[in-house]
């Protein structure tokens, strides 16, 4: 067996594991800002109508399907362009590079997003289960 091989036969799990610590990492954003754990500084102010508000809720409930794997591609979807959103709206004014102006998690999170709403949640998933059994 060559290397090849060997990872495309597991790129299908890889891809289910992604998603899932994909969705734990986001998720902690959503708790951080609607329910204060853990406690974070720059959210403890964080109101639920608010700018930070809706992307917490956006964050809590996009990491928790996307920890299940249920809805993957429109949810991925969705948070991808929450991602892109923030990255627009709170990053790139601060100046051109993202390495200073602490964009990159949320390029990076919009790209695994966009990638997640094309290829899916993996076998591991709710919705790997629902197709199997419909």
């Amino acid at each position: 067996m060559n290397f090849d091989t060997i990872t495309a036969r597991y790129q299908p799990v890889v891809l289910s594991l992604l998603r899932f610590v994909t969705g734990l990492l986001f998720l902690q954003y959503g708790l951080a800002k609607l329910f204060k754990w853990p406690p974070v500084p720059m959210f403890e102010k964080v109101e639920l109508f608010s700018l930070y508000g809706a992307a917490g809720s956006l964050e809590l409930i996009g990491g928790i399907l996307l920890v299940l794997g249920l809805f993957t591609r429109p949810m991925a979807f969705i948070v991808a362009g929450e991602m892109a959103f923030a990255y627009f709206m709170g990053h790139a004014p601060r100046g051109f590079f993202p390495i200073l102006n602490n964009g990159g998690l949320a390029i990076m999170f919009c790209f695994t997003f966009l990638y997640l709403a094309f290829a899916g949640g993996g076998p591991i998933s709710l919705d790997a289960m629902l197709r199997k059994k419909s």
